[in-house]
């Protein structure tokens, strides 16, 4: 028997149907399978006119998934990486922007819960919402109000 070969729409589709990707995404993972010069960007073309592909999803798609466990920073990076419009960005930063505070507690509490024992252990907590992308302004308030409260966490809701 022939091993069925996919087009690119079809591959396109494929990709599409897991979860949204940017053009940049598809053009990248679909390169190798071109046959023809052109080839490529015409399947795209029609895809995008079709309305399968659409930097707003791909852009709301990250933000909601990525949004509980990484920061604006972080997020920002990842629109850059898939190749978002600089609009979208924008658009996307000030969504999470308005909820960057709660965001970042919400996921020391989660993870650490009660304060820091000592500046070792602060830096630790320091570092876990650095590399998530936090605002280092968001974390010195979290930090703070959590030194300032001596651990009830209530106030911090």
């Amino acid at each position: 028997m022939r091993a069925l070969t996919l087009s690119l729409k079809g591959r396109a589709l494929r990709l599409l149907s897991q979860r949204e990707h940017s053009r940049y995404e598809l053009e990248q993972k679909l390169k190798p399978h071109e046959m023809h010069e052109g080839e490529l960007k015409k399947a795209l073309d029609t895809l995008e006119e079709k309305g399968f592909i659409s930097e707003l999803r791909v852009m709301e798609s990250v933000v909601y998934q990525k949004g509980v466990k990484l920061g604006a920073l972080r997020i920002k990076q990842e629109l850059q990486n898939k190749k978002i419009a600089q609009p979208l960005i924008v658009q996307a930063m000030a969504q999470l922007k308005e909820t960057e505070l709660s965001r970042a507690q919400k996921l020391w509490k989660r993870n650490y819960g009660e304060p820091a024992k000592d500046s070792k252990e602060k830096a630790k907590q320091i570092r876990f919402l650095l590399s998530r992308g936090f605002d280092a302004q968001v974390i010195r308030k979290i930090i703070s109000d959590v030194d300032r409260y001596d651990g009830d966490l209530s106030a911090l809701d």
